[in-house]
């Protein structure tokens, strides 16, 4: 059996060595400057006194320490002067769970797991272990005039016992979108399905909510020629398949939809072109043809007869590109997600994402190394940072797809002669590096044109790196000579990851012939924000952005140093 926590600590610290070049964005500077004011925050919800142990009454807490768990603004949209928005909570030990398999209780400084021991997964044999940590999300307003907040959640609770116990079985909020009066946020349930809520986007009375069972994830709306559509998964974490649905309902009846795209793969984000829909998406399992991997695909044309796509349209989407076409190791390849997508000028960007030392444990699944050195060249080499793509005239024979920052050659496994080997990528980058040339930018979450600009939001996993090695101290699990590799000073190369990276990047195309430029590479005022996961035009030119920041712990407001829990930011131009 592969050790994860192994391969976590060999990859992590090893690491530090190919990413410790402090990145260009720190001396990349726009012309236009802008500025960042926080709207709202998540505050401590539970108290916490150790793995496993019964939790406390408050916050406030007589014993143990305030703990906030919702973690990320998930699902984001707005109506009027209304932002509206969905939350997730501890979304690092979910990922942790069910993407990496890793159920191993921690705690630490900045944040805790517990899994199969945490008090909710022990009192209800639903909530799988890998789930353990998870809690009920949130659903909340706020109105720009007033700067009122306002929490949403418990008006859902008091419609009925089974809405309330929707949302305490949903895993989080992961998509909010609004049309025809109604705002709906969705998110993926316990048992691989699916849970909606609606609100009337007018009054803000909550309509009701719904349970699919037969899809297991939903990832982003889009309002495209009079329509509304949105993407979906079938299974775990949409492993097995999905669809794009259109809306058809209404105030009376919120849950209607209809198939309009029937896909191998989940649906992940969404961006309309020359009426047309073009979706990035994440992989499925096997078997691990073209088809299945993370890619972008296009939709037919809306139909003229009846605007927008209908269920007739439902087969004949097509792939344009996928992540095969430039990852040359084909176990890595497996790994890509694609993420953030929107149409700038004549061309669809788009980026990939990339779970934190997935490519690693995968790779190790195929091919286990033989020692500590193997583990560590083979978590090195199976890393890869973000790379962002355009491209024009998509399914046409005049197609074209370049891109923009990545890598000219990968290492490749070879397992002829067990030895790694860089092989070309068929692809020239026009303006940089994987990752903004920082290995640790792993997601491209959001993509948002406003004022003319693209903006491109990321998660940087660097700050989760020093809490990976120290969980693998003391993680009674990794055998000795994991323990020596630890140990061994030569593997603790300097420079080390510079703290000046630490926080999610948001970067900006000032125009469609132009590199990006840094806005920010610190979190947007807090570190402790790996992540931009969301991000709305807030009409003036500026941005409404949602934040993730699952450091659970991090709740001492006398202490001077950030705090942890979702942010809802504002960005304008200074």
């Amino acid at each position: 059996m592969i050790n994860i926590r192994r391969l976590l600590a060999a990859g992590a610290i090893a690491l530090l060595a190919v990413g410790a070049a402090v990145s260009p964005a720190a001396a990349a500077a726009s012309k236009v400057t802008y500025k960042f004011d926080l709207l709202a925050k998540a505050k401590p919800d539970e108290c916490f006194n150790g793995v496993g142990q019964p939790y406390p009454s408050g916050p406030p807490c007589k014993t143990g320490q305030p703990k906030v768990n919702q973690a990320y603004v998930w699902g984001l949209t707005q109506v009027g002067k209304t932002i509206w928005y969905g939350t997730g909570a501890n979304v690092h030990c979910l990922v942790s769970g069910a993407t990496l398999d890793y159920v191993h209780p921690t705690a630490n400084d900045n944040w805790t797991c517990e899994y199969g021991t945490s008090q909710p997964s022990l009192a209800d044999d639903l909530i799988p272990d890998y789930l353990g940590d998870m809690r009920a999300p949130e659903v909340w307003t706020y109105d720009v005039a007033t700067k009122r907040q306002v929490n949403k959640s418990a008006e859902i609770r008091a419609k009925s016992p089974e809405d309330a116990q929707r949302l305490a079985y949903t895993v989080g909020l992961r998509a909010a979108g609004t049309y025809g009066d109604v705002v709906l946020f969705g998110g993926p349930a316990l048992e691989n399905t699916l849970n909606m809520f609606a609100f009337d986007a007018t009054t803000q009375k909550y309509l009701g909510s719904v349970n699919f069972p037969d899809y297991g994830n939903i990832r982003t709306f889009l309002t495209a020629e009079g329509g509304l559509y949105l993407g979906v998964g079938i299974g775990r974490n949409g492993s097995a398949g999905g669809a794009v649905w259109r809306w058809t309902g209404s105030k009376a009846d919120p849950f209607a939809f209809q198939t309009v795209a029937t896909l191998p793969v989940q649906a992940t984000d969404l961006t309309v072109i020359n009426g047309r829909i073009a979706a990035t998406s994440w992989p499925a399992q096997q078997p691990r043809t073209p088809e299945r991997l993370a890619g972008l695909w296009i939709s037919p044309p809306f139909s003229d007869g009846e605007p927008g796509l209908t269920p007739e349209d439902a087969l004949g989407w097509k792939q344009v590109w996928n992540a095969g076409l430039y990852e040359t190791d084909p176990v890595v390849a497996v790994t890509y997600g694609g993420g953030g997508i929107a149409t700038y000028g004549d061309y669809v960007y788009w980026g990939t994402m990339h779970v934190p030392m997935k490519s690693s444990t995968v790779h190790a699944t195929y091919y286990p190394p033989a020692d500590d050195e193997a583990a560590r060249k083979q978590a090195v080499n199976t890393q890869r940072a973000i790379s962002i793509w355009r491209g024009k005239d998509l399914g046409l024979p005049t197609q074209k797809i370049e891109l923009l920052y990545g890598e000219k050659t990968l290492p490749t496994w070879n397992p002829t002669t067990a030895t790694w080997v860089d092989k070309p990528t068929a692809y020239t980058p026009l303006y940089g590096k994987s990752g903004f040339g920082y290995l640790f930018n792993n997601y491209t979450w959001r993509m948002t044109v406003v004022d003319g600009k693209l903006f491109v939001g990321t998660m940087d996993w660097s700050y989760l790196v020093k809490d990976l090695i120290a969980g693998a101290k003391t993680d009674t699990d990794v055998n000795a000579r994991a323990r020596k590799a630890l140990a061994d000073p030569d593997n603790w190369h300097t420079p080390l990851i510079s703290p000046a990276n630490f926080g999610g990047d948001l970067w900006m195309f000032p125009t469609p012939e132009s590199p990006a430029q840094a806005v920010d590479t610190r979190g947007l005022g807090n570190y402790l924000n790996y992540g931009i996961r969301n991000m709305i035009p807030n009409g003036k030119g500026g941005l409404y952005i949602g934040m993730a920041n699952p450091m659970n712990l991090r709740t001492n407001k006398l202490d001077l140093r950030p705090e942890g829990g979702w942010e809802l930011i504002e960005m304008n131009k200074r």
